[in-house]
């Protein structure tokens, strides 16, 4: 399998409402971590960072034109790797442990082979090497707090279900939800080895209440309000 160069790594790509997707197009769709930067007045944020495989902040200039916190929407390997590279770094208390002490295992790296890649990273990189570089929380999110950016505000909801301490993000005033892997248009993950299907469910039926205009999850394409309800009802239908 060829090999990337490090400044081909990521592809950038501008939704809208000051919002940029950030992705590793040479990583297989289902393994592949969408990460959102969302520029605001007086500082950015960051929600996830991907594998780590190659610098965010070496090859991407945005996540360095002003303060930001990065956010984990939840402790996986996919969404975290870069994490160390932020001084401020932010998620739920139930996923601090695996931040300041990622292993293969309990950051579920075990699944990474070469089989996730269409194209692999730069030398180095050797998938049976690949590790998580820690990164200590040092601002915890709880359930309700507001991540105020200067002109724009993000409400956190804690959604445990795919992990213990899952969230997503929810700007009122322009409608978009950022959900994180507890909804994507795609196939979800229930049974990682601290997944709780219980604690699923009522995040479902609460994510439900929300009518945001546009979803950015944490896998896969953006989708609507109105597939987004459709998404979440035939999950609900499912298991009950």
């Amino acid at each position: 399998m060829h090999r990337i160069a490090a400044q081909d790594w990521y592809r950038v790509k501008k939704i809208g409402d000051e919002v940029t997707l950030i992705d590793e197009p040479f990583i297989k769709p289902f393994y592949r971590c969408n990460i959102w930067h969302i520029r605001g007045r007086d500082r950015d944020a960051l929600i996830d960072s991907g594998m780590g495989v190659v610098s965010l902040r070496r090859h991407i200039p945005m996540v360095t034109e002003k303060p930001l916190m990065a956010i984990a929407s939840h402790s996986h390997y996919d969404h975290i790797g870069c994490h160390h590279e932020f001084e401020t770094r932010a998620a739920h208390r139930m996923e601090a442990d695996i931040l300041a002490h990622p292993t293969r295992a309990n950051s579920l790296a075990d699944y990474v082979t070469d089989e996730i890649f269409e194209a692999l990273p730069p030398e180095p990189y050797k998938s049976e090497l690949y590790t998580v570089s820690a990164a200590p929380v040092t601002d915890f999110l709880e359930d309700g707090d507001v991540i105020d950016l200067g002109d724009r505000r993000l409400s956190v909801m804690h959604l445990p279900g795919h992990s213990p301490g899952g969230l997503a993000f929810f700007e009122k005033e322009s409608g978009i939800l950022f959900s994180g892997d507890t909804i994507y248009d795609g196939p979800l993950v229930e049974d990682a080895y601290h997944s709780n299907a219980e604690d699923y469910y009522a995040s479902m039926l609460r994510l439900h209440a929300l009518s945001p205009r546009i979803v950015h999850g944490g896998h896969f394409g953006s989708f609507d309000g109105a597939r987004f309800k459709s998404l979440i009802e035939d999950w609900l239908r499912r298991h009950e």
